[in-house]
């Protein structure tokens, strides 16, 4: 519903008519402003219209003045002036009648729409929509000025209705279509063909509607939109100080003026309108005020003459929206429930509700904001609103239930309405607050001239069948003609020594034989007509309790999106929670999940909710959410985590929690300890892994004799993100890798011997014969910060521990270890000859090299998918994570997809990929390599993108089925060996890394792939992106030369170089060599 752009709007008035309500619907306009839906520096004003019944020309005015007041002082006037309204985006929104169907008016009725692009969760008013349509629909492009928009209508617009503003002056109406039969009982609009209204008409003649109609058939019909230009509405304004309209505002009444009823558009606009004259005009009546006496028409025909002298000479004109819809929302129980219905639709309309037993629920019914526990029966075509039921409850077809929760259950239980409004109000009486329960026909009337009807039955029947008699509702002294619905004294407020409910309205509908209890009972208590019940009405409390009831369910649908594991995102639940101020609840039962939950994936991800409550509580202060998460606060819940102890890690780390609530710099640092803590989970679920890590024994080398791995790099062709933790195992991975030799190089080893002394040599360099960094380790204590990655060699230590050669919490010394079982102690050196954050794999295909060459040493084989799974839990140990797709490119040979399911443990299987003859060379001479020159920052992007992962982003779930189903096309395009679709594939899959991290493509990085474009197939940022190479696949064969000069002709590009890429058909190399001293 929303767009990303729209009016920035300067100030919206909500009008309406009860005094008390201002400051319920106040807030209402507040809260949408929390929601993003208002913009922030949006001035919010809702205005009591001056009198009950001053008509929607009486609160334009009105609304006008008091806009044009608070625009004055905010800019320091001491007096209203219209030149506040010259650059003013003003929106006024008429709430309009008491309307039968919902407490709180046509603005405020739920309608069953659910706006899943909204970044905030809420149900979906109908003053909403209007607002959505009003700010990306019909407002852009306008200029300053007043638009009026009209509550009591359902309207539909395309996104660009096609109104043109070149030139505009004046005021303008908007217009929808409509049939003739519909124009009967409504306003239309008659044009000439330059768009100028020549008048409008109100119920008109055959005659008069069939001049309005259009080439289709169809007439352009009055839909309570209009909009004033500055000058025009400059030109209304004055009109406020003008008698009688000064009767209009606040500010004439105060003065002691005599009310005047006006119409927006049978008033105010239709003087504008070209062919109505000035005689014609004093002595007409608007629709809305209905049979007057000559005293008011005459008090009438002055406020006429006002408008005619200041208007009048204002250009009118009407911009016709051909596809859009405009449906006036009646008092017709029958036609309300079709306008909340799919009539012939397969199923129920669900909407931010939760049903035990959805199978109940009748084909084309809607269910809007409701719990619905046990067998709760819904008939065809039925309504349920705002409803907390236990079953068992039978609905039947063609009702409308409303407002009830568990309390009045019992009440409907054996019966089976049909036909019928059932609701539940929230009164006040006499400052009391209490709950009263009305009930109607389907097709009874609220008209007073309408058919004589209650509960589907003429009056004289309901009197027979219930023993009431007319003396019961009306005064022996009301007039026939009065004698109806809204003056009927039918529902009771108040029973003399118990609680209302239901039954005590429901009885009416099959009276039983109880010798006229239930009568006695209804006449004992303290009843009023519809039109009294009116202002007793607690719109503040009616609020109130549907938000009490949405975050209910919202709390059960958060509960089963978690258990049921399913990919809808949480997190425009979360920002509704924290934003109305109820995020206790949520987070109450996002531990509950926690700790319940039998399966890591669902916990990790109940913690990472937990993380984003904190974060979203923090409001955008207190600093980035990556960040340290290892404040010994923390230590205590971690270490239940760390030993199995789930629920008990959760207690803990709610308890910690509340001491981290009052900041929030705090908030957001407690947001990373729950990241922390999802981290564990994550980490004990990639641990099941070592299922598929065996060894076997083989003859130990000599002491002194190297073992060296080497290891080519690895070029990711797509699927990336997928192998990654939990969406390895939760979605299920699979990415296509190449394993590749850089300028002819394999540029990744490791080494490994046995050496004499009881120590742990350990030595880490660019090449085999350059060692930058060497460390010694004599105790375990130079051991213990092995899972801290950025401490000097804790790869290498975790290499060691991951291999089994030590443990590092045994209470038996390092020195003692290693002579017990190896006699002496063991030397391990790491070269890569790749840049740090190249994104070619580089750290986890150390690993792997690492752990080989070590476990060779050792006396041990590893096989190569066993290795796989084995640097799988290295890092883990680690605490770096990351997936699997590095050390299977690097370690297995040639051309391939590995995959893994969506379940533990997590296994990683890997199928080579077969490509026709001669295509590896022809690979080879197209495939280049670029050194960016910047540093690639994976981690951040890593945790940004877990982040979104278990947020279940719509975007980021999508994006990761794309991912996966992309890699089976790419491995078909190398079968195939076609490099344009290869070069597709690299295309797309750059665009998908981009969505899945995003701000992954430096400005250079950017610049450079937008010069190399012309000249290949595709390209694409290795690895997570961020920096580091990027791989091209070029139109013609051998590039590197050409492409260099054409990279040194652009300027800002830093410090890059292009290498050779060649594909390596041997993956991993063990060798043993020849025994040399230790050193």
């Amino acid at each position: 519903m929303e767009q990303p752009t729209g009016v920035d709007w300067t100030v919206i008035i909500l009008t309406c008519q009860y005094k008390d309500s201002v400051h319920v619907f106040q807030r209402e306009l507040e809260v949408r402003q929390k929601r993003e839906q208002i913009p922030p520096g949006t001035l919010l004003l809702a205005v009591e219209d001056p009198e009950t019944r001053v008509g929607s020309g009486g609160a334009t005015l009105n609304a006008l003045l008091v806009a044009a007041e608070h625009l004055s002082a905010r800019a320091g006037f001491t007096v209203v002036t219209a030149d506040v309204l010259h650059s003013a985006r003003i929106l006024i929104l008429h709430m309009g009648r008491d309307f039968p169907f919902d407490d709180c008016g046509r603005a405020f009725t739920c309608l069953p729409v659910e706006n899943l692009q909204a970044p905030v969760e809420a149900v979906v008013c109908n003053l909403d929509c209007l607002l959505d349509i009003m700010s990306h629909r019909l407002g852009p492009g306008s200029p300053p000025g007043v638009w009026v928009c009209s509550t009591d209508m359902l309207l539909s617009v395309p996104l660009n209705p096609g109104i043109s503003w070149d030139n505009f002056q004046g005021a303008r109406v908007i217009a929808f279509p409509g049939s003739m039969a519909y124009a009967r009982n409504h306003g239309v609009y008659f044009t000439d063909s330059q768009g100028f209204v020549l008048d409008i008409y109100y119920r008109g003649t055959e005659a008069e509607i069939q001049r309005c109609a259009r080439p289709d058939g169809r007439v352009p019909l009055v839909s309570g939109v209009a909009f004033f230009s500055v000058e025009t509405a400059e030109h209304l304004l004055a009109t406020h100080v003008s008698p009688p309209l000064d009767a209009c505002t606040y500010m004439g009444l105060d003065s002691g003026a005599r009310p005047v009823q006006l119409s927006l558009f049978f008033d105010i606009l239709l003087c504008m309108a070209r062919n109505v004259s000035r005689e014609d005009f004093l002595v007409g009546q608007p629709p809305e005020m209905g049979q007057g006496d000559s005293d008011i028409a005459g008090y009438l025909q002055a406020a006429r003459t006002e408008l005619w002298r200041e208007l009048h000479d204002q250009p009118l004109t009407m911009a016709y929206v051909p596809d859009g819809s405009y449906s006036y929302m009646t008092s017709s129980a029958s036609e309300f429930l079709c306008s909340l219905t799919c009539p012939g639709a397969p199923r129920a309309r669900v909407v931010h509700s939760q049903a035990e037993e959805p199978q109940l629920l009748g084909t084309g019914s809607s269910v809007v904001s409701c719990l619905l526990e046990g067998p709760v029966h819904l008939g065809a075509g039925s309504v349920l609103q705002h409803c907390h039921l236990q079953g068992p409850v039978h609905i039947g077809p063609g009702c409308l239930v409303s407002g009830l929760d568990t309390a009045q259950c019992e009440a409907l239980h054996g019966l089976e309405l049909r036909d019928l409004v059932l609701q539940g109000h929230h009164v006040r009486l006499h400052g009391a607050p209490g709950r009263v329960f009305t009930v109607v026909g389907r097709l009874d009337s609220w008209e007073r001239q309408g058919t004589r009807t209650y509960l589907n039955m003429s009056w004289s029947e309901f009197f027979q069948k219930t023993g009431i008699r007319d003396w019961d509702l009306w005064d022996p002294d009301t007039p026939p003609a009065e004698r109806c619905l809204l003056s009927a004294r039918l529902f009771p407020v108040l029973h003399p020594s118990r609680a209302l409910g239901p039954q005590d309205m429901l009885w009416m509908l099959d009276p039983q034989e109880d010798g006229g209890k239930a009568l006695r009972a209804w006449r004992a208590c303290w009843r009023l007509s519809w039109e009294q019940l009116q202002p007793c009405l607690d719109r503040a409390a009616t609020l109130a309790s549907r938000r009490d009831l949405f975050f209910r369910q919202a709390l059960c649908k958060a509960r089963h999106v978690l258990e049921a594991r399913q990919d809808l995102s949480l997190r425009p639940l979360i920002q509704a929670a924290v934003r109305e101020g109820c995020p206790g609840p949520l987070l109450a039962t996002l531990d509950q999940v926690a700790a319940g939950a039998g399966d890591p994936g669902v916990a990790a991800r109940a913690l990472a909710c937990v993380a984003d409550v904190l974060g979203c509580m923090a409001g955008g202060q207190g600093g980035l959410r990556s960040g340290p998460a290892a404040n010994p606060g923390w230590m205590r819940p971690f270490s239940y985590l760390e030993c199995g102890d789930l629920a008990g890690g959760v207690q803990a780390l709610a308890q910690e929690r509340d001491k981290w609530l009052s900041r929030p710099a705090l908030l957001v640092r407690a947001a990373r300890h729950y990241e922390g803590a999802g981290q564990i989970l994550i980490r004990q679920a990639v641990m099941s892994a070592q299922h598929f890590v065996s060894t076997e024994p083989a003859e130990l080398p000599a002491p002194g004799q190297w073992v060296v791995a080497e290891c080519p790099a690895r070029v990711d062709f797509s699927g990336g993100w997928s192998d990654t933790p939990p969406l390895a195992y939760e979605l299920g991975g699979a990415v296509l890798g190449l394993a590749v030799r850089v300028d002819g190089r394999r540029p990744i080893g490791a080494r490994a011997r046995r050496i004499p002394e009881p120590e742990l040599w350990l030595a880490v360099g660019p090449r085999q014969d350059k060692m930058a960094m060497k460390i010694v380790c004599w105790s375990l204590d130079d051991l213990q910060d092995y899972c801290q990655p950025h401490a000097p060699g804790s790869l290498l230590k975790a290499t060691f521990i991951c291999a089994g050669i030590v443990h590092v919490g045994s209470k038996v010394s390092l020195r003692e270890q290693l002579l017990h079982t190896f006699g002496g102690g063991f030397e391990l050196h790491t070269w890569s000859e790749l840049p740090h954050g190249s994104g070619l794999g580089t750290s986890s295909i150390l690993a792997g090299a690492a752990l080989a060459a070590l476990q060779r040493a050792a006396g041990r084989v590893v096989g190569t998918e066993a290795l796989i799974h084995a640097v799988l839990h290295l890092e883990q140990v680690l605490t770096t994570g990351g997936g699997w797709q590095d050390q299977v490119g690097g370690l297995m040979p040639g051309i391939k997809v590995g995959r893994s399911r969506a379940q533990l443990p997590l296994k990683v299987e890997v199928e080579e990929i077969t490509v026709p003859e001669g295509f590896v060379q022809k690979l080879n001479d197209h495939l280049l390599l670029v050194y960016t020159g910047k540093t690639r920052l994976a981690r951040n992007l890593l945790q940004d993108v877990l982040r979104s992962w278990y947020a279940r982003l719509p975007a980021v779930v999508q994006n990761a089925h794309s991912l996966v189903r992309h890699t089976e096309e790419c491995a078909e395009a190398f079968r195939q060996g076609s490099l344009p679709l290869l070069g597709q594939c690299l295309t797309s899959y750059w665009e998908q890394k981009k969505l899945m991290a995003p701000g992954c493509e430096p400005l250079a990085v950017r610049r450079m792939m937008d010069v190399l474009a012309p000249h290949v197939h595709g390209q694409s940022l290795a690895g997570a992106g961020g920096g580091g190479f990027l791989y091209l696949l070029t139109k013609e064969p051998r590039q590197k030369e050409a492409l260099e000069a054409i990279l040194a002709k652009t300027e800002g590009l830093g410090n890059y170089s292009i290498h050779v890429v060649e594909v390596d058909t041997q993956g991993l190399s063990l060798q043993l060599l020849g025994v040399e001293t230790s050193t």
